[in-house]
This record gives C-alpha cells, structure tokens and sequence, in this order.
C-alpha cells in the first residue's frame, strides 16, 4: 500500500460520509434533469410537453409557467413513465404575441439540486435550446434559428456524471487498483471507448436494454472493483490488477448504457440526434476527466502532510465502495425482478 493510495483512501472516506450524509436519496443517478418542449402546430398553436423525475407514485414538486398564463389549467394528459411524470398540454392559442418573448419559469426549482432541459421549436423551424437550474430557475425566451445549443447538452453531461456517484465510484476503484501511469491511461481510455460504443448504440436503437437491469449491472461492476481491492491489500492479484484495461471496456459497455438510459429520459431533439449525443458524451468525457483530475491533485496534496496515514486507512476504500455498491445491487435488482 504506497502513500499516495492512502491518502486517497482518506479522502474517500471524507467524499464517503459526505455522500451519505447529503446525498443519500440521490446516490445512484436519482437527480435527472427535467425535460420541458414547447413546438409549434402549423396553425400557430403550441403543444408543450412535461417531464419531470419521480420515484414510483412520488414525484419531485415541479411546476412549470409560461408568462400569459399559458399552462394555467388542467393538461390535456398525465401519463407514467418508468421513473418520470409526463403532463402534456396541448393546441395552446398563444395569441398574436405567440411564444417569443414570454418567461419560462419552473416553480419548486430553487429548492432542488436538479436541472430543466428547455427546447422550444416554431413552426418555421426557428428553435432555442437552454437550461434551466436551481439557482436561476427561469428564462426569457428570445427564439431564432440556432440549431442546437450546444453548451446546453455538454452541460448536461458534466453535470450527470458528476452526479453518478456511481459511475464515479467505479472509476475511483480503478485509480487505487492502478499503479502505473501508462496503464491509468489505457485503462481510462478503454472505459471512455467502451461507453461511447454503448452510449451510442443504445441511444440510435441499435441495440435495447433493460433499464433497471443495465443499473443492477453497472453496481455489480463497482462491487467486483471493490472486492478486487480487498484482494490486492490482502496480498492477492486478481484479473484486474493485470488486465484493468480488459475490466474497464467491459463494464464500460454497461455504464454506456446506463448513460444513454439518463440520456434518452431528458429528451433528444428529432432532427439532432447524432449531435446531442455527441455533446452529451463530449460532456460526459470532461466531467470524468475532471474527476480524475481532482483525486490526483488532491492524493498529491495530502502526501505533502507531515505525518503519515495508519496501516488500516488501506482498507477504507474497498469498504465504502464495497457498501455503497452492495446497496445499489440489492436495491436495483429489487426493481429489475419487479418489473
């Protein structure tokens, strides 16, 4: 057990109970972003559709408004999606002042940690695309032909896997097991090809998978991680340690699909596709490599202390990640068997 690593095991302990402590509704991609489309018909109407994360019958206290007092009554539907809510209002007169300029406003925002993917498509194809967040809950709509927004779909994706405690957590689990640096940078490089082929395909419906099946999967894959680590401080080698590059683009296929499961929920714009998938992922990218980059400074750092770690720091790692992972398996497959 070298310092470094210990060090990162304290730190691990320190992100463990900060986890726990604040995040324990949300430990395993509980916060989804919101999805709010208003189109445009061809007679000048609109159609806007709602979608907001919920958690079997109990859904998070989201309200949007349209300035005009456009979604003040009842939607014409409120359908049940695995994991959403879906309110749709449909053929809204928006009056000759139509929808540009108006105020999106979501009610209930401030007072959560998740964001409001906002598309708005005109009959003439003219489009905006933003997102909303707790800390500025609305916006004032503005619309020309910009085509995607980009910002808004890379955002999103730095946003969902530094959320994905997860995702995060496997990726912690394979820092400690790799030593040497070359080898940290095929192992990383292999997880990223592995997801983005799985992203991908799963997202352009090449391949289906089932959603709550494809999560207890990716738990299982952070438990083999920690259970690897256990073996590796008890002086055993496992097929990880050797091969990590080989575990990593195979659990990857299953954190790409887990991804695309997140990706598909918010919503994709018909005629962008390919593009906002390729931003998604883009942002998912940069997100991972700026975790990556945070525990290696940070490690770095807290070798420079002057005293250091006792021997049974080692063992915080595997421990938590072993925990938190174990618990999402039970909990995930639970939900896979049941539906």
């Amino acid at each position: 057990m070298t310092r470094f690593s210990a060090r990162l095991a304290l730190l691990l302990l320190c992100l463990s109970g900060a986890f726990m402590f604040f995040a324990a509704p949300a430990l395993s991609h509980e916060v989804r972003p919101a999805f709010l489309e208003v189109t445009q018909r061809s007679s000048g109407h609109f159609d806007v559709l709602w979608k907001q994360p919920s958690a079997g019958s109990l859904a998070v206290r989201l309200v949007p408004h349209i300035s005009g007092g456009l979604l003040e009554r009842h939607p014409s539907s409120v359908d049940t999606a695995p994991n959403f809510e879906i309110r749709t209002w449909r053929n809204i007169d928006a009056g000759k002042q139509g929808i540009d300029g108006r105020t999106i406003q979501i009610e209930g925002l401030s007072r959560t940690i998740t964001d409001v993917l906002v598309v708005v498509t005109l009959a003439n194809g003219d489009t905006e695309q933003d997102v909303l967040h707790p800390q500025n809950p609305s916006l004032t709509l503005h619309i020309e032909k910009t085509g995607l927004a980009v910002s808004a779909y890379i955002t999103l994706g730095i946003e969902h896997i530094l959320t994905g405690f997860d995702h995060l957590s496997f990726v912690l689990g394979l820092l400690l097991l790799v030593r040497n640096r070359v080898m940290l940078f095929k192992t990383i490089t292999a997880f990223t090809i592995a997801h983005s082929i799985t992203l991908a395909a799963t997202t352009l419906h090449f391949i289906t998978v089932q959603p709550a099946l494809i999560e207890s999967l990716v738990a299982f894959s952070i438990l083999f991680v920690a259970v690897e680590l256990v073996h590796l401080y008890q002086g055993r080698e496992g097929l990880t340690v050797h091969f990590p590059w080989l575990i990593a683009f195979t659990f990857g296929l299953l954190h790409g699909s887990a991804f695309a499961g997140a990706l598909a929920e918010i919503g994709l714009p018909p005629n962008d596709i390919p593009l906002s998938l390729l931003l998604f992922n883009v942002g998912v990218e940069l997100g991972q490599l700026m975790f990556v980059a945070c525990v290696v400074a940070v490690g770095w750092a807290l070798t420079k202390l002057p005293r250091q770690l006792p021997d049974w720091t080692r063992w915080i790692a595997p421990y938590a990640i072993g925990s938190f992972s174990g618990f999402w398996f039970l909990e995930r497959l639970h939900t896979a068997l049941l539906s």
